[in-house]
């Protein structure tokens, strides 16, 4: 099972029922599964009071879990052999040696602390076929993953959609990233054939089709994720609460995404510092620009789409200074290929993953040469999944 996306979701849950039985001991089990996501555009937007425009995907993680009848949880992993972490109702503590297992502890821990009961503790075994350090939201999915069993497995009544807000919570508070709503969003609510056109600061949302003619949506795995990944993304976000700070003195405002470009235009004086200037610009622009995005489709003008995603990288890039050199190749490389409409990086940057619109009589021609330049001229292997949009988190029956 250390192939991540070979395996076929019956080989999955068969590994799984196996692999229980084996770890915590025979009888009756259930299964779930909650989705990783890709971005469309809309980056770094969702803790600036953005828009973001996520749709879940195919790949995710599954698990297998049954309640106890004491006050112990203990995780296991197909992807971490032999490794079981526990803890205990009422008295979860963050671990560094826990590692993985601290998120969905995390999970746990943030339904104690709003206030919903656990009754029992519970066993779950999971396997994850998202790639580590992809950018496709692993630890989102593990999380919401973890909400769900626990709702599921004790009646509690918590709607889909705060499942996002706990996974959330153990993320920003148990763990310490400071991600903001999106990746768990799409997790949880994530709708067939759909993306979630999402108002992050309102959690105001609308599905829309994301319908794109004779193209596809292929994602590109750069095999690269640089260690500054997470510090670098909190730095974003004081970058971004200094410049909402300045600007506040002269136009008071909570977020960058409250802002339209005239406004940014007549208030960005007000930024001291030229970096933070950038960042803001690019909280600012790539919600305008995921607005724009999201019209273009709606009006079948997926050649704008493309534009806009390309700009949105453009600002990632130069602006907001998230993206790598191998992931800049990998997008320069894809735009010159006849057939792709639009190329981005995708997900909180330094690595990972970007996403293409690429024209159906293209893709292969896209795979195999990108395949190949970035094999030369990185070092590297790329990897290739072509998705569609898929259902947020739910029971296996």
């Amino acid at each position: 099972m250390a192939d991540y996306t070979s395996a076929t979701e019956e080989e999955i849950l068969e590994q799984l029922k196996k692999v229980f039985a084996e770890t915590f001991g025979e009888g009756e089990i259930r299964l779930f599964f909650a989705p990783g996501r890709v971005n469309m555009i809309g980056e770094h937007t969702d803790y600036n009071g953005g828009h973001v425009f996520p749709c879940a995907i195919s790949l995710g993680t599954y698990a297998a879990a049954r309640a106890r009848d004491d006050k112990k949880i203990r995780f296991a992993s197909l992807n971490k052999k032999g490794d079981i972490r526990e803890a205990e109702l009422g008295d979860i503590v963050y671990k560094e040696e826990d590692s993985w297992a601290n998120y969905p502890k995390g999970v746990a821990w943030a339904f104690e602390e709003a206030g919903h009961v656990i009754p029992a503790g519970f066993d779950m075994l999971i396997f994850g076929n998202i790639p580590a350090g992809s950018g496709l939201s692993s630890s989102a999915s593990l999380e919401v993953l973890t909400a769900l069993v626990i709702r599921e497995l004790f009646g509690l009544d918590v709607p889909q959609a705060e499942l996002a807000i706990l996974g959330q919570k153990a993320e920003n508070v148990f763990v310490g990233m400071n991600c903001g709503i999106m990746d768990q969003f799409a997790s949880a609510m994530g709708q067939k054939d759909h993306a979630i056109f999402l108002d992050a600061a309102t959690l105001n949302y609308e599905y829309a089709p994301l319908i794109l003619g004779h193209a596809k949506i292929v994602i590109t795995n750069s095999n690269v994720k640089h260690e500054l990944a997470s510090s670098e993304y909190n730095t974003r976000r004081r970058e971004c609460e200094e410049a909402v700070a300045q600007i506040s003195a002269e136009k008071p405002i909570e977020t960058l995404g409250q802002l339209d470009g005239a406004e940014y235009e007549a208030v960005k004086h007000l930024i001291t510092d030229p970096v933070v200037e950038k960042r803001a610009r690019h909280a600012v622009y790539e919600n305008i620009r995921t607005k724009d995005a999201v019209k273009a489709l709606d009006g079948g003008d997926v050649t704008e789409f493309g534009r806009l995603m390309n700009a949105s990288h453009d600002s990632l890039r130069d602006d907001y200074a998230v993206s790598c050199p191998e992931i800049d190749y990998l997008v320069d490389e894809a735009r010159k290929i006849p057939g792709v409409i639009g190329s981005r990086i995708t997900g909180g940057g330094f690595g990972g993953c970007t996403v293409s619109i690429v024209e159906d009589a293209s893709v292969e021609t896209f795979c195999e040469t990108l395949k190949k330049n970035y094999k030369e001229h990185c070092g590297l292997d790329a990897e290739f999944y072509i998705v569609t949009p898929g259902e947020g988190a739910h029971e296996l029956k």
